[in-house]
């Protein structure tokens, strides 16, 4: 038994929880689940009773409510995306194995029948937090939803835009939305399928296996090379991407 009034979240005692599981549970809204998210993993951060809302949220993941499921598989992504934190929550992979192993279930068949390129993303990047994986896959869903990452480069530590998608595939270090047409862009280099290794070749893999074909040839671009406009140094994008998450940690 949990003894939530002993626990804290982001506004401290974690004694109002309850009451909120019960009432997404019985009635779920976008604000009730916001509600939960500001509490739990608040701007990335966790707490203790983040960790304890985990067999609640593999219990709603295993839901036949494809909303509920797949907000609660995103909400458990990103706590135990933070688990490297300092939160006073113990060992949390151990403790909670069961849960994490019923949430990677629930990710694989919801990837599966997901027909919503966001959603795909979201559940793509709580799977790799399911499996443990670290680096810069916290990034993953935003980067490739809104079709750009913005790195440091690693010679001349000029801000760039590595831009992916409908607008084209390169690097600048101009703010491409609001500059004309003599915005100076190099293109990326692609990975070739056949080259990509580990985390690279498990979401291009997995990807391509769930017919999401756009997103595994974005990967190739995310798992490729650029090249920095102003000083010229080529570079990996998910090295430095990795790099800069570290950075600012």
């Amino acid at each position: 038994m949990t003894d939530w009034p002993q626990l804290s979240h982001a506004y401290g005692s974690a004694e109002d929880i309850p009451a909120l599981l019960g009432r997404i549970s019985s009635e779920p809204t976008a604000e009730l689940w916001n509600d939960l998210w500001s509490a739990l993993c608040h701007q990335g951060s966790v707490y203790p009773a983040s960790f304890a809302a985990l067999p609640w949220l593999a219990e709603t993941a295993a839901n036949v409510n494809r909303g509920q499921a797949v907000n609660a598989l995103a909400l458990a992504g990103a706590i135990l995306a933070g688990d490297g934190q300092p939160h006073g929550a113990g060992d949390v992979r151990t403790e909670h194995s069961t849960d994490i192993t019923a949430l990677l279930a629930s990710v694989n068949r919801h990837l599966r029948t997901a027909t919503d390129r966001t959603e795909y993303l979201n559940l793509l990047e709580a799977m790799l937090s399911f499996e443990g994986a670290t680096g810069w896959n916290e990034d993953l869903a935003w980067g490739l939803t809104n079709e750009e990452y913005e790195v440091s480069c690693p010679g001349c530590e000029t801000s760039l835009f590595i831009v992916l998608g409908e607008r084209g595939f390169f690097s600048t270090s101009d703010d491409y939305a609001l500059s004309d047409s003599t915005t100076e862009t190099l293109p990326l280099r692609p990975a070739s399928p056949a080259s990509l290794e580990g985390t690279g070749r498990r979401l291009h893999d997995t990807a391509s296996t769930d017919g999401q074909h756009e997103i595994a040839h974005l990967l190739t671009y995310v798992y490729g090379n650029a090249t920095c406009p102003d000083c010229k140094t080529d570079f990996s994008i998910t090295d430095q991407i990795s790099t800069d998450l570290t950075n600012t940690q």
